[in-house]
């Protein structure tokens, strides 16, 4: 990787190795959401259980990503990083080998998964404020770039189900020794070609860490609450939904194995290329990213509210579910965008780490509220997604300004 302070290039294979970091983690959760009711099924567990193997890798994210994020304004992005693909690899491990060696392997797959979470609070959040330390003051640049690693995030949703599948396909448990497989290949890539800028100045003691980051949400707060309740918001909704069509394409579809796979991709990669063409068009502006976030909003709000409606109808259930889809991929990098480019570097990767905490919130809420939802109460549970999103279209509207400059750093708060 390049890094000069007057053009601040940055090389196609130190991009490359960012970007395999979302994609590796995503793959670790959202690969295994449509072979969950294989799961259910061989090793004897509930609807509500299964969806524990997902939720109990973002749980532990959550409490650790703040840590991650300070160690990594303190110590240096990639002293963070690499340790934290190391223990999602071995969490793989072991989820995998419980599973093919031990006759009630649920626990240890919880415990793997646990491992896997803990690998993914210190790498993924992370992405964030390295991306804007390698750009510095280049908002254009940062948007773009967090555009393409947001791409690889939603991309890697894409992969998911019908890798999972795949694998899943030939043995039923090789989607966890798949994550350390993948994991690895990250930790060759950002060992090798990642050369984060050096810090050019010490980073403050804990109290006065302590300090300012309160005195940052205390004076950013409105703004920066907004944007973490839609990131629980959009991840609530998307992994709800998610573990909804997985089950329902069995149960009414008849769709299993690789061809459910390629159904559940379909919504998923209009997210994806919604993300790419986003992170090209926002442009560190922070009028655009406010426009984008409020019209995502709107139609991912409208969306949801039909989704159970239209479940017993495959054509229309895919049309609802890929428009949302679009919504939440144009969303994604604008909130990242207001975040790294909202931020100022020394507090970066503090301020992102509690975004991405947020995010792996709505992640773990996602499916077990689903599972005990979807039996009785569907349609009543996504009108109230829906009425959700549109209150937060309204704090939107009243807690993001843009008349101070079209800059978000100027303007955002």
């Amino acid at each position: 990787m390049a890094n000069d302070s007057k053009d601040q290039t940055v090389s196609k294979w130190c991009l490359v190795s960012m970007a395999s970091i979302p994609l590796v983690m995503t793959l670790g959760n959202s690969m295994l959401i449509p072979v969950l009711p294989i799961f259910e099924k061989k090793v004897g567990i509930s609807s509500f259980q299964s969806s524990m193997i997902i939720t109990s890798y973002s749980v532990a994210a959550i409490f650790l990503i703040p840590v991650a994020g300070y160690l990594s304004d303190r110590y240096g992005r990639k002293i963070v990083i690499l340790p934290s693909l190391i223990i999602a690899l071995i969490g793989g491990l072991i989820a995998g080998f419980a599973s093919w060696k031990m006759n009630d392997p649920f626990t240890w797959i919880v415990i793997g998964r646990v491992l896997q979470g803990i690998g993914a609070a210190g790498a993924t959040p992370i992405i964030l404020p390295l991306v804007g330390d390698l750009y510095k003051d280049d908002d254009e640049k940062t948007s773009s770039c967090l555009g393409i690693i947001e791409t690889s995030n939603t991309f890697g949703k894409v992969l998911s189900p019908i890798l999972g599948a795949l694998f899943a396909a030939f043995i039923w448990f090789l989607p966890f020794f798949s994550i350390s497989f993948f994991s690895l290949i990250s930790i060759i890539l950002v060992f090798f070609f990642i050369k984060a800028p050096k810090k050019e100045e010490k980073p403050p003691k804990f109290k006065a860490f302590i300090k300012k980051t309160k005195k940052i949400f205390a004076e950013e707060g409105k703004w920066l609450y907004t944007v973490f309740l839609t990131g629980v918001y959009l991840m609530l909704i998307l992994f709800g939904v998610l573990f909804f069509l997985s089950d329902i394409f069995e149960k009414i579809h008849g769709l299993y194995g690789v061809k459910k796979g390629f159904y559940l991709a379909i919504p998923l990669f209009g997210l994806c290329l919604a993300s790419f063409f986003t992170g090209k068009i926002i442009k560190g502006d922070i009028k655009v990213m406010k426009r984008v976030l409020m019209v995502g909003l709107l139609i991912s709000s409208c969306t949801v509210i039909f989704i159970g409606m239209v479940s017993e109808k495959l054509l229309w259930l895919l049309v609802i579910t890929t428009l949302m889809g679009i919504a939440i991929g144009a969303i994604l990098p604008t909130l990242d965008a207001m975040i790294t480019e909202g931020i100022e570097k020394e507090e970066r990767g503090t301020i992102t780490s509690f975004y991405s905490s947020s995010r792996f919130i709505g992640v773990a809420l996602g499916p077990p509220v689903m599972s005990m939802v979807m039996k009785n109460y569907l349609n009543v549970s996504y009108i109230s997604a829906g009425g959700a999103g549109i209150v937060l279209l309204l704090f939107t509207l009243l807690m993001i300004k843009t008349d101070k400059s079209k800059k978000t750093k100027e303007s955002i708060a």
